[in-house]
């Protein structure tokens, strides 16, 4: 009995969390309104890192190993998201973490284990690594994030050299 009192009530923490409106959540993270969520952009912040804003460190060497980080593309988002941060950090998730953990930006799966165990995650990183490599502006790189061009990444490609 107290195991099933204990799933409703983290059922209702969880619909609870995912009906909080926007006008509740930081200012800091942009939220498109809650009307049609195949048109909802998920939060991202427009500008890049104030002039000595530090961000949260993105996970590196040693914690890039253990169950999160089996596969080699796993490993290779990281590297890649800690040499793109600032690009991140401008970026939507659309895995909708946003709303499920709290995140802010695509920055913010690459903080934790997320962004390895996710593969929209994943491969939103590795298309916006491989665009700012082609000189490419963050509003650019969201436009096709947008228009989910990540998805023609294949992750099972990335550190294969």
């Amino acid at each position: 009995m107290k195991r099933i009192a204990f799933s409703l009530v983290l059922a209702v923490l969880v619909i609870a969390g995912y009906s909080v409106p926007a006008s509740m959540t930081p200012a800091s993270a942009v939220h498109a309104q809650w009307s049609d969520p195949q048109q909802e952009i998920p939060a991202y912040h427009p500008e890049a890192p104030a002039k000595g804003q530090t961000l949260p460190p993105i996970l590196s060497g040693n914690q890039l190993t253990g169950a999160f980080f089996r596969e080699k593309w796993q490993v290779e988002v990281y590297r890649e998201a800690a040499q793109i941060p600032g690009v991140l950090y401008q970026l939507p998730c659309y895995c909708r973490c946003d709303r499920a953990l709290g995140h802010t930006s695509l920055h913010s799966c690459f903080e934790g284990n997320h962004g390895a165990i996710c593969s929209t995650c994943a491969a939103e990183e590795a298309y916006a690594y491989k665009m700012t490599k082609l000189g490419r502006t963050p509003q650019q790189i969201r436009e096709g994030i947008e228009r989910r061009e990540y998805e023609t990444i294949d992750l099972d490609a990335l550190g294969r050299s």
